[in-house]
């Protein structure tokens, strides 16, 4: 490509606010195909709607409600472990999991409390008397959409301090969905749904996207170049968003934020 063309593609990046001048140095050390890509993602990312899992036990299943949220553009996934740990397989997250934020949780309490700190409103998926099927959910607030384990649902307490419980209609002799199929259905629905209603403030902040496309940049990297790169963000002041996964060096889930969503 032309060099003309990668400083046009960095000057964009500053000009967005994605890279600042002393970060403009990133920019050299990844094709513009990626930079473009990266950049293409994020401004379709989202922290209108988020994802809490509740004692999702299954690794598979964990994995996929990673990729659906990350598929459908979903940034931040709240995690409370039930009786087993939260270790999503790998093959089944297709490395989406890198791009997410995760935060791990104590407990469903301290998650619906910090969801309805950060303005969230959330919805649990139930089958019980007052849920509403999922096109009736109220979308003009930041909305975030509780799934329960595998066998049990959402646990009594969280069902009791939700905000409100929705279902997915069916219309064969079952029930209800596997839980990872019940969060791609609903996270399509819900998601295209608030991108219409919210318009402009279903996007991320501009904060947001600064310090994500930073974190991206350096996720994209490997070896020694990218702890060379984390040393230089480090010394110029960048806080490192380390609740992305490095899956270079961590398993899933080790180094997400600790009770902070």
């Amino acid at each position: 490509m032309h060099p003309d063309v990668h400083s046009d593609i960095q000057q964009m990046l500053l000009a967005e606010g994605l890279l600042s001048e002393r970060e403009l140095w990133l920019a050299d050390w990844l094709l513009p195909e990626r930079l473009l890509r990266l950049r293409e993602v994020l401004m379709r990312r989202t922290s209108y709607i988020a994802v809490a899992i509740e004692a999702v036990d299954d690794g598979h299943n964990q994995a996929a409600i990673l990729r659906s949220a990350e598929a459908f553009g979903v940034q931040h996934v709240a995690v409370i472990e039930g009786q087993q740990p939260f270790h999503p397989s790998k093959g089944v997250t297709q490395g989406s999991h890198k791009w997410l934020t995760l935060h791990r949780m104590p407990d469903i309490g301290r998650a619906i409390d910090a969801l309805h700190a950060r303005g969230f409103q959330v919805y649990a998926t139930d089958l019980g008397d007052g849920a509403k099927p999922i096109d009736a959910v109220d979308l003009a607030r930041p909305t975030a959409i509780l799934f329960g384990n595998e066998k049990e649902g959402v646990s009594p307490e969280a069902r009791r301090r939700a905000d409100g419980q929705f279902y997915i209609p069916m219309e064969g002799f079952v029930q209800s969905f596997n839980v990872s199929v019940a969060a791609a259905i609903a996270l399509y629905e819900l998601t295209r749904r608030a991108r219409e209603i919210a318009g402009d403030r279903y996007a991320l902040g501009a904060d947001e996207r600064h310090r994500l496309y930073v974190t991206w940049c350096l996720r994209s990297l490997h070896g020694a170049t990218r702890e060379e790169a984390r040393r230089r963000l480090a010394s110029s002041g960048f806080a490192l968003e380390e609740e992305l996964v490095d899956e270079d060096t961590t398993e899933v889930g080790e180094s997400e934020s600790k009770g902070r969503i």
